[in-house]
């Protein structure tokens, strides 16, 4: 277990753009340091954003269409000549596996999280 981090305010919570957002396109990201994939997720705004995201222990096939949850406006991030927009929350598992956070239940594309 680690540490608990500093105390961050509400307001510092709510300036947070955490939404549920869905799949809909994973590529190979050869380029990046670390395994990754390029995932594209439909947030519920006008387009598709894209995240690298480090989760190769999922075939893409099996991530296309899961809900996720993300974190959409911490600003664009270039990762290997990529730029990601947005960060697809995840934790890591006992063996080092990083498991994507998702909904228990079908909530609406672009959703709130609070």
């Amino acid at each position: 277990m680690s540490a608990l981090k500093p105390l961050a305010t509400y307001e510092d919570f709510t300036r947070l753009d955490i939404r549920i957002g869905k799949v809909v396109d994973v590529q190979p990201f050869p380029r990046a340091r670390n395994p990754s994939y390029k995932v594209g997720v439909d947030v519920g705004a006008e387009r598709i954003m894209w995240s690298s995201a480090q989760i190769t222990n999922y075939e893409p096939a099996a991530l296309i269409g899961s809900l996720v949850v993300c974190v959409c406006n911490l600003g664009a991030k270039n990762i290997a000549g990529f730029t990601s927009e947005l960060l697809i929350l995840g934790a890591k598992d006992a063996a080092g596996n990083v498991i994507v956070l998702a909904p228990r239940s079908e909530i609406a594309i672009g959703e709130p999280i609070f």
